[in-house]
């Protein structure tokens, strides 16, 4: 069973599209890994030719110049993963993509050096006018003493942002013998101890840093993080650095402290207005778009991304996916076995639900609670999700519940029972909960151990019936002689209960469907409760 969503794996051979310029050495990786690939680095320009070409392929290798929509997607019928060569996704529809069940990856590390040398650049550019006076001396004249600049040592630069880039950022920096104070909730004390860097807050970072340059995502919280209001708490004299995303800085803002001279310059990679009004200020540099541009970062994207990919296809690894948790290789053969669980347990409660969930909580007792519960987490949501929304799959049932309003609570605990792991997925609808547990035993197969608390031993079948009834003698024998008249065929028979003469259950594997005459008959047994046919 694949971990995301595929109950089985095709004899022929992944196929793979890549559809923008990517290096030979990708294409190289995925024939060597088994996977068939067919090279069209121009159908990417070509939204039409590209449609028509999508529903022969399982996978589809970009950069920036292809364009996934909604559209394409919908005629993506064979597509199991997307795989953007650098790290920006905006060319892709996350959500359409998350909805269908595809696996987007990008290559977050493959171009982070790329792109800290490049800050590191355009603050030497800017602080010395370097594009300007090369203008200048290449249009004849030699004007030494128009182009004054500052030097770098010595001055504190401040990072909005000390994550993979902007740590790399720290690094060359403090080797320029400059201080560096960074402004980034998720960097902890010790790792900026460890990076030699000052954790401070915004207001600090504004009112101390000589040079400011930004090396987080966009969020609700990062968009506009450097707004009229901020910039104009910098320090006098600043000069601001912008070699990741355009929403983070308030352009036209920016122009006026630049015309004011508050900021002293700018230097950017990334515009939001294309062409912008800051081009035409003498104290701002520009590149277009040049921090991953080097023929190291397109190899080394190009490469992780085709090794992804393989990983992916060929051995259920997820890497540097951004709508699933991921895993290893090396993970894949252990959460295989809990992610069957998973569904099974998912499946259990979802049949027997018929009203609109409110709340989903899920114990992860014991070894299974180190493993990547996330991904356990998604299967069992939508394996749940499933007989009211046939097409909720594992990448979209988180953002599909969320929407739904259904709220989930995930929790981890020491092994309390007699087995080394149990997963147990409580449901609350129609008033009522439903509680069942499971394990993994040594043969690797799911088994059912505990439903509302009652303990069972139920090894999971593809066709079963569920009975709850009162602890009376007899039962057994008139549900059997149902079956048995029925020419229903039992497989297994498992029964518990909560105490003599109290509440019982039973969960039987049987041969082939049950026909609705027979669940009926079984209804109307004396002390019977519930009935309910279950495929898995």
């Amino acid at each position: 069973m694949r971990l995301v969503e595929a109950h089985w794996r095709s004899p022929l051979p992944p196929r793979v599209l890549i559809s923008d310029s990517l290096s030979s050495a990708a294409v190289a990786i995925f024939k060597a890994r088994g996977v068939e690939v067919a090279f069209e680095p121009e159908l990417g320009r070509d939204k039409h030719a590209l449609a028509e070409a999508i529903g022969d392929f399982d996978g589809l290798a970009i950069r920036s110049t292809t364009k996934v929509t909604s559209k394409l997607l919908e005629r993506a019928t064979r597509l199991k993963v997307i795989g953007r060569a650098g790290i920006s996704i905006d060319n892709i529809d996350l959500a359409a993509a998350t909805a269908k069940g595809v696996i987007v990856m990008n290559t977050p590390f493959g171009n982070s050096i790329t792109t800290a040398e490049h800050a590191i650049a355009l603050m030497f550019a800017v602080a010395r006018h370097i594009p300007a006076a090369d203008a200048s001396t290449r249009a004849g004249r030699w004007e030494q003493n128009k182009f004054l600049g500052v030097e770098i040592t010595g001055k504190v630069l401040g990072l909005i942002g000390c994550g993979n880039v902007g740590s790399i950022v720290a690094d060359r920096a403090i080797g320029l013998r400059m201080r560096v104070i960074a402004f980034d909730p998720f960097l902890s004390p010790e790792r900026a101890f460890d990076l030699g860097v000052e954790k401070v807050e915004l207001d600090d970072l504004l009112t101390r840093a000589d040079f400011v340059s930004l090396h987080t995502p966009v969020t609700p919280h990062t968009k506009n993080i450097l707004s009229a209001e901020n910039l104009a708490r910098t320090k006098p004299g600043v000069m601001i650095i912008n070699s990741c995303r355009a929403a983070l800085l308030d352009e036209n803002a920016l122009l006026a402290l630049l015309e004011s001279g508050h900021v002293a310059g700018a230097a950017l990679d990334v515009l939001e207005k294309e062409p912008a009004p800051l081009l035409g200020h003498p104290n701002v540099v520009c590149t277009p778009h040049l921090g991953a541009s080097t023929k190291e970062a397109q190899e080394n994207v190009a490469l992780q991304i085709a090794e992804q990919m393989s990983d992916y296809l060929m051995r259920d690894a997820i890497s540097n996916a951004v709508n699933f948790p991921s895993i290893t290789a090396e993970e894949a053969p252990k959460l295989k076995p809990f992610i069957a669980l998973a569904d099974r347990l998912g499946s259990f409660a979802g049949q027997l639900i018929d009203s609109n969930i409110k709340k989903v909580s899920i114990t992860y007792e014991g070894e299974v609670g180190e493993l990547k519960i996330k991904a356990l987490t998604a299967s069992m949501i939508a394996a749940l999700l499933r007989p009211l929304l046939a097409d909720v799959n594992v990448v979209s049932a988180p953002t599909v519940a969320k929407e739904l309003g259904v709220v989930i609570d995930e929790v981890t605990r020491a092994a309390e029972a007699d087995f080394e792991s149990v997963v147990t997925l409580c449901v609350e609808a129609g008033g009522r909960e439903r509680c069942v547990s499971g394990t993994v035993f040594n043969d690797g197969k799911p088994r059912i151990i505990s439903i509302n608390e009652i303990k069972v031993d139920a090894a999971v079948g593809p066709s079963m019936i569920y009975v709850t009834n009162e602890d009376k003698p007899g039962f057994i024998g008139r549900f059997a002689s149902i079956l048995g008249n029925a020419a229903i065929n039992i497989g297994t028979f498992a029964l518990g209960r909560d105490r003599e003469g109290g509440s019982s259950l039973a969960l039987v594997e049987v041969d082939g469907l049950v026909p609705d005459k027979v669940l009926a008959e079984v209804k109307q047994l004396p002390g019977v409760k519930e009935v309910k046919a279950l495929r898995f």
